[in-house]
């Protein structure tokens, strides 16, 4: 039976990996005492135990708890920011071209950010297929739950002294600085990081991703990128959606709960939009990393999950 750790398990990647993985016959938890969570010694005998650990914690802890793994058959799925351009760790995103078959044999796999999850099943293909010059000046509109935030900020929303501020969109990552465009511009191929406008608002999960597209940035119709994404598309937890949206309206939410992603085209021949629409904690964290764990054990990828 494969050995499971999940390190920092208390967090909301964490726990969503926890209740995914609770009813799994195939699989044995390792659970460290309350008392010992934090203990370096207790981890590490921990990681080193585990056939599969997810490290679901801040950069610098996710640095460090890698450092402890010392087994070489020993699987590390990182959900952190740390080694997403890193060399030596695999880009934990299986429906890209070629991919898949890195992952199956991968002992070190870093975990797609959310946003950038949406913003690279949108761009990548296009790129691939020449649409998209890799000198493209991209923007990127993301919106999603609060539960993108972590812990402090759940708590800050479901607050009876909420600021009334939270009432309404925030938008952040004003210094065009964000953590995700790394591997945005990086996983696509693109020379520029996109000029990027994350916004959370004030529901718990879902991500609704948009890149506005003109003729100064591609030759393509609207029909011939839907092509594009129904030939690419073939498997694992992302699909093309046509004519998705809702009497004329795309909620963000509207995958809240699920582990796939929907990628739409809609506009015209002068104003395209992209857009894809998951959770922000299934496709976006874990389900993703699931996912990832089901390659490498030569499971179905989408055992234990929704969608």
């Amino acid at each position: 039976m494969t050995r499971v750790f999940i390190d920092g398990s208390a967090g909301t990647t964490g726990l969503r990996i926890r209740e995914r993985l609770s009813d799994r016959k195939d699989l044995k938890l390792i659970v460290l005492p309350e008392e010992m969570r934090k203990d370096p010694a207790a981890r590490a005998d921990a990681l080193n135990s585990a056939d599969v650990s997810f490290l679901c914690l801040p950069d610098a802890a996710a640095i460090e708890a890698a450092s402890f793994v010392t087994g070489p058959d020993a699987v590390v799925i990182d959900t952190s920011t740390a080694h997403r351009v890193a060399e030596g760790w695999v880009y934990g995103m299986p429906e890209l071209a070629g991919q898949r078959a890195k992952l199956k044999t991968a002992k070190r796999i870093a975990n797609p950010g959310c946003h950038a999850t949406g913003f690279i099943s949108l761009i990548a293909p296009l790129v691939s297929a020449g649409l998209l010059k890799k000198d493209a000046r991209l923007s990127c509109f993301s919106l999603t739950g609060y539960s993108g935030g972590g812990k402090k900020m759940i708590a800050e929303y479901e607050s009876p002294e909420m600021d009334p501020l939270y009432l309404a969109p925030r938008q952040y990552g004003l210094g065009q600085s964000h953590k995700h465009l790394p591997e945005m511009s990086k996983v696509c191929g693109l020379d520029h990081a996109p000029v990027f406008c994350p916004i959370v608002a004030p529901y718990y999960a879902g991500m609704e991703v948009t890149v506005p597209l003109t003729p100064a940035d591609t030759s393509a119709t609207p029909e011939e990128i839907k092509e594009i994404y129904r030939a690419y598309y073939q498997g694992g937890l992302i699909r093309f959606a046509e004519g998705s949206d809702e009497n004329g309206f795309l909620s963000g939410c509207a995958y809240a709960g699920r582990d796939d992603l929907e990628v739409s085209v809609y506009g015209n021949e002068e104003r395209i939009l992209l857009v894809s629409r998951f959770d922000n904690l299934g496709k976006g964290a874990s389900g993703a990393a699931i996912q990832n764990m089901n390659l490498v054990l030569g499971l179905d990828e989408n055992t234990g999950l929704v969608g």
